[in-house]
């Protein structure tokens, strides 16, 4: 479980790593409501490395802000990897970073079906002209730790991508 320390923490080393690669972060958020981008804006200097954060909670401003298909959405569902993909890529194209993240999931009480019950959170992580990243995890709690736990594991990834990274992009 992540405490607030850790995050703040990881937000510190995200931005000293980006700072050294001379890169910058955008965020495309559903499941954690801006959580992430707001713990990244909590750390001083953030405007430095962190360009901006899409929220996109409905299936409707996925498509507008970051161009997810429709078919994708109708096909997959939100919460999706398929979904996580086109979202890292929508917020790389849509801004001028050149890393981002995305996380899309079912942070409860209700939501959860069989196939995709409570706590589960697709989570991706991209470089412009470069891969992308996913993975899968099933996060138990209630709403506050599994959208906690979901802000930590997306700083991991990054740290995890940025950790890769050899030469400015």
């Amino acid at each position: 479980m992540f405490v607030s320390r850790d995050i703040e923490n990881m937000a510190i080393q995200i931005g000293s790593a980006l700072k050294s690669h001379g890169l910058v972060l955008a965020t495309a958020e559903s499941c954690t409501g801006g959580a992430v981008a707001s713990a990244i804006t909590d750390i001083a200097g953030s405007s430095e490395w962190f360009e901006r954060g899409f929220v996109t909670y409905s299936n409707e401003a996925k498509r507008e802000m970051l161009g997810v298909a429709q078919d994708t959405l109708t096909r997959y569902g939100a919460v999706s990897e398929a979904v996580v993909r086109e979202m890292v890529a929508g917020a790389l194209y849509y801004s001028h970073a050149q890393v981002a993240l995305a996380v899309s999931g079912i942070a409860g009480p209700a939501g959860g079906t069989s196939d995709k019950p409570v706590g589960t959170v697709w989570f991706a992580w991209g470089i412009k002209e470069g891969q992308c990243f996913v993975c899968l995890h099933h996060l138990s709690g209630n709403r506050a730790e599994i959208r906690t736990q979901s802000v930590g594991i997306a700083f991991q990834g990054v740290l995890e991508l940025l950790s890769q990274v050899t030469e400015v992009v």
